[in-house]
């Protein structure tokens, strides 16, 4: 009996270790990214990267949250997170937070915030 066949196209546990080069996650800066960071291009997607750092500049020039496009890559975060802190590195991205500067000093909208917990509670 022979050994069974493995797939030359990369799936899985294997998948995620070539793209992220073994790295279980962030360092630096992107170490604070969460799935309500947005991220934006800074760079066009230039020949010889890798694929998904490619896909990544280019869904992301409009600001797009780290969950959105975990979800629209099929990355789990900590996959994401190292594809995103390389692009940090090389100043292709810009990393937001999802809270304008101009409104953070202000605090949240209670009025708003009242509105969302009354239609919770109606569901």
């Amino acid at each position: 009996m022979s050994a069974p066949r493995r797939p030359s196209d990369p799936s899985g546990l294997e998948r995620y270790y070539v793209l992220t080069g073994g790295r279980s996650g962030p360092g630096g800066p992107a170490a604070s990214l969460d799935v309500a960071t947005l991220i934006v291009s800074r760079a066009a997607a230039a020949p010889g990267l890798q694929h998904e750092h490619g896909e990544i500049l280019r869904r992301c020039r409009e600001p797009l949250s780290v969950a959105e496009l975990g979800a629209h890559l099929g990355l789990p975060f900590n996959i994401l997170a190292v594809l995103l802190a390389d692009l940090l590195d090389a100043e292709r991205i810009e990393a937001r937070d999802p809270v304008a500067a101009s409104h953070a000093d202000r605090g949240f909208d209670l009025a708003l915030l009242e509105e969302v917990l009354s239609g919770l509670q109606r569901l």
